[in-house]
């Protein structure tokens, strides 16, 4: 297994690879009951969800997942068209979204992680700090160079380069963006009136790049660029990642522990509907990581073929049990108690043509 996480590793350094399992099955036998389950969607879940299908298939050798790592949207998509299992998305389906599908879904919270700000300032030996206000300004084109006075205000004593600043963004429908275009509609009034949230906005500035591994490649290539990528995709190719202010101004650092702090801080909300956003935790939550966000896997409520249904609920009891300690050991937050169990309830509620899954 350690042999298979360098393998991934390596796949996400060469930011070059769209799939997540050694499967040849195409994405139309996605229900033919022969032992493969195919999954699509977020490249943000991507690391810990190729480490969960080995783990998985170690334990069950009977049952193969392929997951193709084509972001949030494309796999929101693909499960409309009836080609998927599952779909994996950074953003839950809201109630319109809901109706849209060609049938009822069942929406799981399986993990959280930080979306994380990377940059390409070779001359900087600190991490870079950025508030609020000056991430949405570099991201609204208002902030243009590293001169700016709001990023020497953030970074007092600090050498910052003469150069124009390249902005770096999701080309795609992609729920990483979704969790970042939230909290900068939830910081800056400016960017909710001017661009507001989704999985794919107009950007005011920026060069896109497919997935996150495309984002990551746009920042390693070009010098004085900003980015935003989940955690594992800067650490693998050795790119910094920024402080964020929160709103109990502390500097902090993306990581599983800021992630934790910032669903803690929203559980109350969280028990009520495990759709709202965890971004901007109040200042009570002092060290939680302001950029968070749950990922989620959509599943049809019900289904034809019962043995690959079995097969896919077996699979995210198994992530939602087992594959938490996994997602910590990767730089995700593991869910709380309380999601866990909402999460075996809802997988109960799954069907195979019209009747209850043993």
């Amino acid at each position: 297994m350690l042999r298979f996480h360098g393998y991934v590793l390596a796949v996400l350094a060469a930011t070059s690879l769209l799939v997540g399992c050694n499967s040849k099955k195409s994405g139309n036998e996605s229900s033919t009951g022969s032992g493969t389950i195919v999954a699509a969607g977020s490249t943000f879940v991507y690391p810990v969800m190729s480490r969960w299908i080995s783990d998985f298939h170690a334990q069950d050798a009977g049952v193969e997942v392929n997951y193709q790592s084509i972001g949030s949207g494309g796999g929101i998509q693909q499960l409309k068209k009836g080609l998927v299992g599952f779909a994996a998305s950074d953003m839950a389906l809201d109630d319109q979204q809901i109706k849209e599908m060609p049938q009822p879904v069942i929406q799981i919270a399986e993990s959280a992680g930080p979306v994380c700000i990377t940059y390409n300032l070779p001359e900087l030996k600190e991490p870079l700090k950025l508030s609020d206000s000056t991430l949405s300004g570099i991201f609204l084109g208002t902030i243009k160079t590293w001169q700016d006075p709001k990023i020497k205000k953030d970074n007092p004593g600090v050498t910052l380069p003469k150069t124009e600043i390249v902005v770096a963004h999701r080309s795609e429908g992609s729920g990483t963006t979704n969790i970042f275009t939230t909290y900068l509609s939830a910081v800056s009034p400016e960017w909710k009136s001017k661009v507001g949230q989704g999985l794919a906005v107009n950007w005011p500035v920026g060069i896109g790049g497919k997935g996150s591994e495309g984002v990551t490649g746009v920042v390693k290539q070009t010098p004085g660029s900003i980015g935003y990528v989940e955690l594992t995709y800067a650490t693998t190719n050795n790119l910094p990642v920024a402080l964020i202010k929160n709103k109990a101004d502390q500097w902090v650092k993306p990581s599983a522990e800021g992630t934790t702090a910032a669903i803690d801080a929203f559980k109350d909300q969280l028990a009520q509907d495990i759709r709202n956003p965890i971004v901007d935790p109040p200042a009570a939550a002092k060290e939680a990581y302001p950029i968070s966000g749950l990922t989620f896997l959509i599943i049809p409520a019900d289904g034809s073929d019962k043995q690959q249904r079995s097969d896919i609920k077996n699979f995210i009891t198994y992530v939602v049990n087992n594959g938490q300690a996994t997602a910590q050991s990767l730089n995700y937050a593991p869910i709380p108690d309380s999601l866990k169990q909402t999460d075996l309830k809802l997988l109960g509620q799954m069907k195979a043509d019209g009747q209850p899954l043993s």
